[in-house]
């Protein structure tokens, strides 16, 4: 079928086709803006952490007194040892999702050969075997290697990329990363496989992370994980939970830091897991409302048209002709929606990356984005293409 017939019936619907290019167009640039941000919140929410998640638990204490931190430690741990079906308890400072401190590290004393921002675990020798940390080289913290509080360098676990990072296609075993300009040295006994920050975000920092083993003390205090059978960690921490006021009646149990290790992740990305919904949900609406348009235009040109094609049906239009020519000119109308949105769709990139430091748009995103429109636009016309098809050719003959 000619398009440029079909190119100059549009040009007599200026105002209205130019209405429903500018919606396309606009659902092409939040479809494609949006999608993109929903899919890197979604990944981020199903990282993987390097732990063994379903089997771990942590309680958090608060308002106690820092020097007495001993005598807390050892009462809240004997105590929940005893706790039926706890594998284990260990002390510990800092977990994915729960936060912990950060600093950037160097390969080098002076800091001249790059830094890289990373997270500080810290927790007693037995932390990492409960967390399922696996090592690719090394060996797990000895109770030998906890140093005094104030030691220039200690013993570390670091993870396999963050020793990529700083020591690339060299053995990292025995080496020492530098932080806090210089006054804190890290030497390194053990590489991690895999173990996430501790406040996790979409960049290429997520898996920098040392695990360093400490003593208790103040330092070191009000937080235990627990290990358990996946299938009974809820149960332990209800029992850990209630014990308590019994074990702890000088300390008050931090709610939002203390619950399973399934319940932070959930806490820590309940933001991103709104922002997706909401996105979610706007590009639904909008696709709805693009169909509509879509719909009521085509279905008012076809009231307007009805004369028009009864008598190509009279001159021997076949009613596949009919359908043809209203999917086609739709298809047309799409495209130049899109041609627009993609312009509008890198305009919000561009404003996106300045604003909230996002990554750039790739171009999968806008074919994928230009099709699930072109499909939604041969979907919405088919309605009203249907019932133009169905004019008999005696339309012609009546008045309009």
């Amino acid at each position: 079928m000619p398009i440029r017939p079909i190119l100059r019936a549009l040009r007599h619907h200026r105002f209205t086709t130019a209405l429903i290019v500018l919606e396309i167009a606009l659902a092409c640039a939040v479809l494609c803006n949006a999608s993109f941000i929903v899919a890197g919140k979604l990944s981020l929410m199903h990282i993987r952490s390097g732990i063994d998640e379903p089997a771990l638990a942590v309680v958090t204490l608060d308002n106690f007194e820092r020097q007495r931190a001993d005598d807390l430690n050892a009462r809240v741990v004997n105590g929940l040892r005893k706790i039926d079906g706890v594998q284990s308890v260990d002390l510990v400072s800092g977990l994915p999702f729960l936060g912990a401190g950060g600093e950037s590290v160097s390969p080098d004393r002076e800091g001249k050969r790059g830094s890289y921002l990373t997270s500080f675990y810290f927790g007693d020798p037995g932390a990492l075997p409960a967390l399922g940390i696996a090592l690719t080289a090394g060996r797990l913290p000895r109770d030998s290697d906890v140093v005094p509080d104030d030691a220039t360098i200690v013993q570390s676990v670091i993870t396999r990329s963050l020793a990529d990072r700083l020591w690339p296609h060299a053995n990292p075993l025995g080496k020492v990363l530098w932080c806090c300009h210089g006054t804190s040295g890290f030497q390194v006994i053990g590489v991690a496989r895999e173990l996430i920050q501790a406040t996790p975000r979409d960049d290429i920092s997520v898996g920098n992370a040392i695990f360093t083993p400490q003593r208790s003390g103040p330092m070191l205090a009000g937080q235990y994980l627990l290990r358990a059978d996946p299938a009974r960690v809820n149960e332990v921490l209800r029992k850990a939970r209630a014990a308590m006021a019994t074990l702890a009646p000088d300390a008050t149990v931090d709610d939002e830091h203390t619950g399973t290790l399934g319940d932070l992740r959930h806490r820590y990305f309940r933001s991103d897991q709104a922002t997706a919904d909401m996105l979610m949900g706007t590009m639904v609406a909008l696709l709805a409302i693009t169909a509509l348009g879509i719909v009521g235009l085509t279905g008012y040109w076809v009231q307007q048209r009805r004369k028009q094609i009864g008598i190509r049906r009279a001159v021997g239009a076949t009613r596949r002709d009919i359908l043809r020519h209203f999917q086609i000119e739709n298809f047309l109308i799409v495209g130049m929606g899109i041609a627009l949105g993609v312009l509008l769709t890198y305009a919000f990139d561009v404003a996106l990356m300045k604003f909230y430091e996002l990554p750039h748009l790739p171009p999968a995103y806008l074919l994928v984005g230009a099709v699930v429109l072109w499909l939604l636009g041969q979907l919405a016309v088919l309605g009203p293409a249907l019932r133009a098809a169905a004019v008999p050719p005696v339309v012609a003959t009546r008045s309009v």
